[in-house]
């Protein structure tokens, strides 16, 4: 019983911390989707990134590794865009660069692994765009990207032929920051159920899951020089492995650190880092912004990139004699995650932003916080009252702990 009420404690304290560090990284991600939604027109839009070309696939790129966004928060920014005209290639490479090509996804790389996964996070990002572009061109089928983007409008509830005003003159009006802050209350109202379970799942394996559990999953590992075979099902193990411990790659590069550390390949690490958005959270996200056809083809599409790009990483850093040596991680179980960086006023700022945001949500009664009748809805929203318990209750015993 003494272990089990520890380790409670412990999941929680690990949930709301890991949270803590990318709660900044959501309401960054959130408002720049609404002022998108609300500042962007669908004429600008398609002028933009609406043909799939160089130009604007470089521009998705571009904005996404500005944006710098967590998975949950990208796509909805991807939603945004697509549904504003945007197409889809360049839409999907604004969703793999605002996840990869991060420089704050970077800096935790660097601190839990090594200057060999930040490259290969970077190079491997720019590659699984690369990818992304010849895979849609080769298989995308014939009107699914309308009909995804006909539900992604039916999701922002704008028609087609919905245009805001001139935007220079919406970004100075109280009307359109009232707006801003309405849509970033919906962005959250549309994910926190997928949020709250997932990071609560994450905290609770974090904890009583035994690091051999995820050893066992990776077939050769700890090997000293491991097959081709060996490593495409580590790779193919990858996004497995990610399923069960999904927060996205930020959360998860910790529990990346105690694979390399336990002897899984470079290439099944980098798998493993990639696999953020092929979990069954993102994959329920883009089915309600897009439909389940498109969400099961973008799926699908991911898992073949990332498995070539994760080999293709591989094989070219041991070509060039680079590949990470594992000895020099030690134990990454000892996170603070609560003190004075720039973390702390990050969050601080976003929840400034997120009170005023629901003061005006509130206060112009636009939108009801009602939840959908669906059985899902509904199995979701219990399951999140049950985390909230659960979080509860350990961080009671870890105070507990504390006045003892």
């Amino acid at each position: 019983m003494e272990y089990f009420l520890l380790h409670w404690s412990k999941s929680a304290n690990t949930t709301l911390g890991l949270f803590w560090m990318a709660f900044w990284a959501f309401g960054l991600g959130y408002i720049i989707s609404s002022m998108i939604q609300v500042f962007v027109t669908q004429t600008r839009m398609k002028k933009t990134m609406g043909e799939t070309g160089v130009k604007s696939v470089t521009l998705g790129t571009f904005f996404g590794f500005i944006s710098s966004s967590c998975s949950f928060a990208a796509l909805s920014t991807t939603r945004a865009l697509f549904a504003k005209g945007a197409g889809l290639v360049p839409s999907l490479a604004f969703l793999l660069a605002s996840t990869n090509l991060v420089i704050e996804l970077g800096i935790v790389i660097s601190v839990f692994l090594s200057w060999q996964f930040v490259v290969g996070e970077y190079l491997g990002g720019l590659l699984l765009i690369l990818l992304m572009v010849v895979f849609v061109k080769l298989t995308l089928p014939k009107n699914l990207e309308e009909q995804a983007r006909e539900r992604a409008k039916e999701q922002e509830g704008q028609s087609s032929n919905d245009e805001a005003p001139d935007w220079k003159e919406l970004i100075k009006s109280k009307a359109g920051w009232i707006k801003v802050f309405q849509k970033y209350v919906m962005e959250w109202k549309m994910v926190w159920k997928d949020v709250t379970i997932g990071f609560t799942v994450a905290g609770v394996i974090a904890s009583f899951v035994p690091e051999v559990f995820f050893e066992s999953l990776f077939v050769g590992s700890g090997a000293a020089n491991p097959g081709f075979f060996d490593i495409l099902l580590q790779v193919l193990v990858g996004p497995l492995a990610a399923f069960f411990t999904f927060i996205g790659s930020m959360g998860n590069i910790p529990l990346a650190a105690v694979l390399f550390s336990n002897g899984v390949s470079f290439a099944g690490v980098m798998a493993f880092i990639f696999s953020d958005l092929v979990v069954f959270p993102v994959m329920r996200i883009q089915a309600k912004y897009y439909g389940w056809k498109m969400a099961m083809y973008i799926l699908g599409m991911f898992l073949v990139i990332l498995t070539l790009t994760s080999l293709i990483m591989h094989y070219g850093f041991s070509f060039a004699g680079v590949l990470p040596d594992a000895s020099f991680i030690g134990d990454i179980n000892e996170r603070e995650f609560f003190k004075l960086d720039y973390t702390l006023f990050l969050n601080l700022f976003f929840i400034l932003i997120s009170g005023v945001s629901l003061y005006f949500f509130f206060k112009n009664k636009g939108h009801s916080m009602g939840g959908s009748k669906k059985l899902s809805e509904k199995i979701l929203l219990s399951l999140s009252y049950a985390c909230y318990i659960w979080l509860s209750g350990g961080m009671i015993l870890k105070f507990s702990v504390y006045l003892l």
